[in-house]
């Protein structure tokens, strides 16, 4: 489609709640208004169960611009691929259906991948919560005890990073550094991002590049997702050994030490028993410390429900990470599983808006 031409890439699943006001952002885009026909919107469903099938199909009937598409391999890195196969265009944008975009998301885009040269540009997470529980969660988006690490969460940095929100791609640097892996359900960005920079890529974030991701607003919900990511922590080092940092497996040796000092403790042996409480002491301390930190910046009533989610978050991640462990062996066999799936059905995962 020629210089500057995009392709917006929208993996959906099950997302009836967000999906109307994702689209409605991103077809308010200064790119896309302005009848400019650089871009195409590429939406891959995995196979919905709820009413988000529907949505888009009403969607696609008004705006020729949306495409969509059927994933049966379910996972965002599957849809990605499908998306990218499809594209002819020169970058690929891909977008969250839990996300809200500023009007100039695609053209700031466009702009920072040609002024800086960056093989990939995106813009800091912005976590907004909705309710006392979804906002308590952007709190612990922000805060360094909670999920607050790593420059894809700092709101006013502005340079090279390993990693940013979404991100905008050079087509032709996914090509070249062998697409997306299809056997990560998560961490495919950390990965893809990873092979950029060994590529010789560089990968670049600004807060000029604005969107905001809407982050779970229930504590099972909430719960779920960081017990997956710990999960996946543990899998992706069978493909990956080097993809994930250090801190991404602190939850694990925290709840392994309350385990395992646990266990010592019922031998009746008493210095266990004192190291395990020092352990608990220590933790809930600084819990409550960052919780009361959250409470002074945004109010009283965040008090106790920070002080309740730190440790729904790092125990979460920790015990996935556990079963992680213990079902290692099994992993390889679903990821078999997966790729057979995906290039049995490679011929039916079409267009399917007509």
């Amino acid at each position: 489609m020629g210089k500057n031409s995009v392709t917006v890439i929208i993996p959906v699943y099950n997302e009836e709640k967000y999906i109307d006001e994702c689209l409605s952002s991103l077809l308010e885009q200064d790119y896309i208004t302005a009848g400019d026909a650089r871009t195409e919107v590429f939406v891959i469903d995995g196979m919905s169960t709820d009413g988000t099938w529907e949505i888009l199909l009403r969607h696609a009937a008004r705006h020729p611009v949306i495409t969509l598409f059927k994933n049966p391999g379910r996972i965002q890195s599957c849809a990605m691929n499908i998306g990218i196969e499809n594209s002819s265009c020169e970058f690929i944008v891909r977008l969250d259906a839990h996300a809200h975009y500023e009007r100039d998301y695609i053209s700031k885009c466009v702009e920072y991948l040609n002024k800086t040269g960056a093989d990939n540009v995106g813009g800091p997470v912005r976590a907004v919560g909705r309710g006392v529980i979804g906002k308590t969660v952007e709190y612990l988006h922000k805060s360094k005890f909670g999920i607050g690490i790593g420059k894809h969460h700092d709101g006013d940095y502005e340079g090279y990073v390993d990693t940013v929100c979404f991100g905008a791609f050079r087509r032709k640097t996914l090509t070249e550094v062998g697409m997306f892996n299809e056997s990560l359900a998560r961490s495919e960005d950390n990965d893809i991002n990873r092979r950029i920079n060994k590529h010789g890529g560089k990968v670049f974030m600004t807060p000029r590049i604005k969107s905001s991701y809407y982050c779970r607003d229930t504590v099972k919900g909430f719960s779920k997702q960081y017990f997956s990511n710990g999960l996946w922590s543990i899998y992706i080092l069978k493909i990956i050994p080097d993809a994930m940092s250090a801190r991404h497996y602190v939850p694990l040796v925290f709840v392994l030490s309350l385990l395992g000092l646990g266990l010592l403790s019922l031998t009746g042996c008493a210095p266990f028993l004192w190291l395990l409480l020092i352990d608990i002491g220590l933790y809930f301390a600084a819990d409550a410390v960052f919780s009361a930190l959250n409470a002074k910046k945004f109010g009283l009533k965040y008090l106790f429900t920070s002080f309740l989610l730190f440790p729904v978050l790092h125990i979460s991640y920790g015990a996935g990470s556990i079963v992680g462990i213990l079902t290692f062996n099994r992993f390889s066999a679903a990821e078999g599983k997966l790729r057979t799936l995906r290039s049995q059905t490679d011929g039916s995962a079409k267009d399917v808006s007509a």
